[in-house]
């Protein structure tokens, strides 16, 4: 069984408003493993923010432990936070956070500076990072020039570029149409199944969230609720429905002819 890289245990974590305290996590418990793709699912206010905050060595907890790969992070400096943001994690946003002045291939370059200090080492692992998520001759373009879709698999491949732990994603479908949220979505978990990389997704999105391999669901502060996703039973190469042997590429069982790919979201 894979080893946990993050284990969470009675965190909890609020804020001072005016002469009011909010709490916002409330004695919370979570271990995610090496090459797990989980989703973490609520209601405005129930804390999701927050928890990929604390998770990302943003936010200090109030109480409690958040170990990564054992390191307890709550007693960590900032110049050491800051190291493990660097070397540990890629960050996906809702709004991709791409510089409009430099191109594909340079925006995905920029984490690598402090690492790599080759630029020839750096262009071409950028260009191979392009070319994973689908952008092969797009490598100069700016920002402005890409649709939504494409400048959100920058990110992705920006949030790869310094062979990062894990990935933390926020909202990472949506400012996207349909179609190219299906395409993200089926890249995260090609990544997923593929190179091994652990992604830890907040959503509002149903069919993302059923596309991964465990879904849970805060409210107040706390996981009240977790549920296997589509995902897991593709590892698992048996269908959801008929249990018979599947592929971890196939989108349909080839027995009972099912989906085993969300495409619809449940409400």
């Amino acid at each position: 069984m894979s080893k946990p890289v993050l284990q969470i245990e009675k965190l909890s974590k609020s804020y001072e408003l005016g002469k009011r305290t909010v709490p916002a996590l409330s004695n919370l418990d979570l271990t995610v493993n090496a090459g797990e793709f989980v989703a973490i699912m609520g209601p405005s206010g129930s804390g999701k923010t927050t928890l990929l905050n604390v998770i990302g060595c943003i936010d200090k907890p109030t109480s409690g432990r958040v170990l990564l790969d054992g390191i307890d992070v709550a007693t960590l400096a900032e110049n050491q936070l800051y190291k493990i943001r660097r070397d540990k994690m890629g960050f996906v946003f809702q709004t991709f956070n791409l510089l409009p002045y430099l191109n594909a291939r340079e925006n995905v370059e920029l984490p690598m500076e402090g690492r790599i200090k080759s630029k020839s080492d750096r262009k071409k692992k950028a260009s191979d990072l392009l070319a994973m998520v689908g952008l092969s001759g797009r490598e100069s373009h700016r920002p402005q020039r890409l649709s939504a879709g494409e400048q959100q698999r920058v990110a992705i491949a920006r949030a790869l570029a310094n062979d990062p732990a894990y990935i933390l994603a926020d909202e990472p479908t949506g400012n996207l149409d349909s179609e190219n949220k299906q395409g993200i979505i089926k890249l995260l978990a090609n990544l997923n199944l593929t190179q091994g990389t652990t992604i830890i997704m907040v959503t509002h999105d149903t069919q993302a969230a059923r596309n991964t391999e465990r879904m849970l669901l805060l409210k107040d502060g706390k996981i009240v609720k977790e549920v296997q996703g589509l995902h897991a039973n593709k590892k698992n190469q048996k269908c959801p429905y008929c249990n018979n042997n599947i592929q971890s590429t196939d989108e349909k069982c080839p027995t009972c002819k099912k989906s085993i790919y969300a495409t619809e979201e449940l409400f």
